[in-house]
C-alpha cells in the first residue's frame, strides 16, 4: 500500500466522514515519511468542528475508516488529543485530504 492510494481512500471518503463533524483528515507517520513496513499502521489524524466532538462521531469515523483498509491496524488521532510533545512534529508532516 502506498501513500498516494491511502490518501485517495480518504479522499473518496471525505463527504461520508464530514458528516460526523470533521473538518480536516489526514495522514501522518510512516506512510508520509515512506518509512512503512508491513507491519506499520496507518495514522490518521482527524479535527472536529467544536460542537461535533463527541465519542459518537469519532466512533462513526473510526468505523468507516476502519473498513477501508480491512486487512491494516489504523490509528486514528484527533488534534485535540495530540501530545505537546510529539503533536508539533506531526502536524508538520501530516499530508490533508
Amino acid at each position: 500500500m502506498t501513500k498516494e492510494f491511502i490518501l485517495s481512500l480518504l479522499k473518496s471518503k471525505k463527504k461520508e466522514i464530514s458528516k460526523y463533524g470533521i473538518r480536516e483528515l489526514g495522514l501522518f507517520g510512516s506512510y508520509v515519511r515512506d518509512e512503512q513496513t508491513e507491519s506499520s499502521d496507518i495514522d490518521i489524524l482527524i479535527d472536529f468542528e467544536p460542537d461535533k466532538e463527541n465519542f459518537d462521531n469519532y466512533m462513526a469515523v473510526y468505523d468507516i475508516i476502519e473498513k477501508m483498509f480491512k486487512n491494516q491496524r489504523v490509528e486514528i488521532v484527533t488534534k485535540n488529543g495530540l501530545s505537546p510533545y510529539i503533536g508539533p512534529n506531526i502536524l508538520n508532516e501530516v499530508k490533508y485530504v
